[in-house]
């Protein structure tokens, strides 16, 4: 009978933690199908009369933030292909919204929505019209706009250059690049000031090292009478990108012309930016990943990290028991880019067979 009883309390404290694991299995498995995009605070604004209608505003707010993901990781030059997409079609890409607030002001409907959009659909989308998409990392680097008089031989920097007091005067959401500008530093403007005439050839770096970045964009300006001449100069992780540009007829004076010269300069600093974060999603690195299953908290933030990586394609656990999940992780890149994205956040692995193993 005592024999009877241990078997009875030892198979229930066997179907208990069998319970556990697949409770664990199951909440894996729908984490890693609900990956989403979130576009946050979306505001609307409507009058409040006869037409009001409030499902149609709610709808204008999804097609505004289908918009601006579509500015947040799609390059200038593919982002017309996603253009005049129906309502329909932008709701089916949907996962889910909330209502931040609303209010009646001056009958004047206000509303503030948070937009969630599928990253799996999304990227099926762009995939379909041979788009690829680029990974949201916010970048904060050193900017140093210098403007060059070649008929006067003078240079403008700080608060003498109109590019300087003006660059960060707009900031759109949906910009990955953040521009810090440097201080007055009277060491500094001597230094560019002394090497005005070989500025193209000037290594900045030693400038931006004293704000501890070693990642900046120089724009210069050479402006005459006939035309202005554009060298930008753009350093990302130690890799230097230089570029030339010509213009006529442009006044930086004019304010109007002063600002598309901006949202033209930030939107090619953008699209470089995206370049060197694209997802290639027609790359399907299909790989294996045994993980210590004994720490739950160590599971959690390896599934929340594989979550939030947007080269991760899908994941899910097909094999488990006693000693370790067994993942599947569809990954859109190579297998040195899958080391490096996971080393950034501090996971390494041991290679046996075609099972990694996570450290």
């Amino acid at each position: 009978m005592r024999c009877f009883l241990n078997f009875i309390k030892l198979k229930t404290l066997y179907n208990f933690f069998l319970f556990l694991a697949l409770l664990n299995i199951f909440f894996s498995t729908e984490n890693s199908i609900a990956k989403t995009f979130s576009i946050k605070e979306i505001e609307i604004s409507s009058p409040f009369d006869a037409s009001f209608d409030k499902n149609k505003i709610i709808n204008r707010g999804f097609v505004e933030a289908y918009e601006e993901l579509v500015l947040t990781i799609v390059q200038s030059k593919d982002q017309k292909k996603l253009q005049n997409f129906s309502i329909k079609e932008v709701k089916s890409l949907v996962e889910t919204f909330s209502i931040v607030q609303e209010s009646f002001i001056d009958e004047i409907y206000n509303l503030t929505l948070n937009v969630e959009f599928d990253k799996r659909s999304f990227f099926d989308l762009l995939e379909k019209k041979n788009i690829f998409p680029s990974s949201i990392i916010k970048k904060d680097l050193i900017f140093f706009p210098i403007e060059v008089d070649e008929e006067t031989n003078e240079i403008f920097l700080f608060s003498e250059s109109q590019l300087f007091k003006n660059w960060n005067l707009k900031k759109e959401k949906y910009h990955q690049l953040n521009y810090i500008l440097p201080n007055e530093d009277i060491d500094d403007y001597n230094l560019i000031k002394k090497n005005i005439n070989n500025l193209e050839d000037f290594d900045f770096s030693q400038i931006s090292k004293k704000y501890n970045f070693e990642d900046f964009i120089i724009i210069i300006v050479f402006k005459n009478n006939q035309e202005v001449r554009i060298l930008n100069q753009i350093v990302f992780n130690n890799n230097e990108n230089l570029t030339n540009f010509k213009f006529k007829n442009i006044n930086f004076e004019n304010l109007n012309d002063l600002e598309n010269f901006i949202d033209k300069q930030k939107i090619l600093f953008e699209d470089y930016w995206k370049l060197k974060n694209i997802i290639n999603t027609s790359i399907k690195l299909d790989l294996t990943i045994s993980v210590d299953n004994s720490n739950i908290l160590k599971i959690d933030q390896f599934e929340e990290t594989l979550s939030n990586i947007d080269l991760i394609n899908n994941f899910n656990i097909f094999k488990f028991d006693n000693k370790q999940n067994i993942y599947k992780i569809i990954f859109s890149g190579t297998r040195d880019q899958f080391l490096n994205v996971m080393e950034n956040y501090n996971y390494f692995f041991e290679i046996k067979n075609k099972i990694w193993a996570l450290k």
